[in-house]
């Protein structure tokens, strides 16, 4: 078992930056505009998806986010998890 006390002081901002990447990478492939993902997700407006894809002010998806971006682009949710190597 391990101690959380012994994950890098910046683990949790790193993981959402690298989700960020990941939806955008997989946007992009898709060829849809962050207006069209945020309303296939629900959303009315741009935000949650241009602010959560860079991390803007600590804006970040959640799981409810990225159950609804896996589906509509059609990937694995572990894939928008995955360590991304544009880093």
């Amino acid at each position: 078992m391990r101690d959380v006390e012994s994950l890098p002081g910046d683990f949790v901002d790193s993981l959402h930056r690298n989700i960020g990447l990941n939806v955008k990478k997989e946007r992009e492939k898709k060829g849809l505009s962050q207006l069209q993902l945020s309303q296939m997700i629900g959303h009315k407006s741009v935000t949650i998806v241009s602010r959560a894809e860079i991390f803007y002010k600590g804006q970040r998806f959640n799981i409810e986010h990225l159950a609804k971006i896996s589906y509509v682009l059609g990937v694995d949710i572990c894939d928008l998890l995955m360590d991304s190597p544009e880093k």
